[in-house]
């Protein structure tokens, strides 16, 4: 393909950018991007590189123009999607964000699942989905409170009137005050352990890293790993399965989608769970 000489000197101008960025010269950098902009304006490179210029100087609206621009250019742009996700939970559009990062995460691990970027969009996920639980989490335990709070003044009011029967039934009103209490307080804890952290359940973790899983896949031995790791481990240390020490290739990995599902059951359910060491 032969380039017209406005493409060929915005490309030009993009290589000058990537210089100017390697040596933190984010000005520079903002301005060669522009001036290929201003020549092709359809190309969404440009578009991002600019946005991670800007998202360098802490300039989130310009993060969040820029990638918007980028996306139309191209639905498909993992940086458009993570730096816009970034942005907009700058500006604490929280569900927005990470409806953003969930989907550069799904692009880039279509893309490249070993890629850092792919590492990288996780953690940031994780942190803001993790936040997203935290406000739930003291939403929900300030109205169990509340609520705790006004059963117990409900049944002490209960009690209160129940001690106007005669001598008789005084004693046995009060085993059965107590009793209802003690089952209330056990109705609101059981409520609230969602909420409480704990350990993760065993089939939920990496066998390597002992993390919850990201991405599972498991090999012809039924054993399940986190594809970065194991594609790692194949890549590094040798093509056998680490635990079994049976021979492994790279194409007999394959998505546990069970597994996958029941992470995302847990988390949706236990929030607290996506807080990274």
């Amino acid at each position: 393909m032969v380039l017209g000489s406005a493409a060929k000197q915005a490309e030009q101008l993009r290589k000058d950018g990537n210089l100017y960025f390697k040596k933190d010269r984010f000005g520079a950098a903002i301005d060669a991007y522009t001036e290929a902009i201003t020549l092709c304006p359809n190309v969404p490179v440009y578009w991002t590189n600019r946005a991670l210029c800007h998202r360098k100087r802490n300039d989130w609206l310009k993060v969040e123009e820029d990638c918007r621009q980028a996306i139309q250019l191209d639905h498909s742009s993992v940086k458009a999607h993570y730096m816009l996700g970034l942005a907009l939970l700058k500006k604490q559009e929280l569900d927005e964000g990470v409806k953003e990062l969930q989907k550069a995460l799904d692009l880039g691990r279509g893309a490249n699942p070993k890629g850092y970027m792919v590492d990288e969009i996780w953690q940031e996920l994780a942190k803001a989905k993790y936040l997203l639980w935290e406000h739930a989490s003291s939403k929900r335990s300030w109205e169990l409170q509340s609520l705790k709070e006004a059963c117990e003044t409900a049944l002490r009011e209960k009690h209160f009137l129940d001690d106007s029967q005669p001598e008789g039934f005084l004693d046995e009103a009060s085993i059965s005050h107590m009793k209802q209490l003690e089952v209330l307080r056990q109705v609101f804890r059981k409520a609230g352990e969602a909420d409480i952290p704990s350990e993760v359940p065993d089939y939920l973790c990496c066998k390597i890293t002992l993390d919850i899983f990201r991405d599972p896949v498991i090999t012809p031995s039924g054993v399940t790993y986190e594809r970065a790791v194991i594609l790692d481990h194949l890549q590094k240390v040798g093509k056998f399965d680490p635990i079994t020490r049976e021979p492994l290739n790279q194409y007999q990995l394959v998505p546990n989608l069970a597994i996958k599902e029941a992470v995302q059951a847990y988390l949706d359910e236990h929030g607290w769970a996506y807080k990274m060491d």
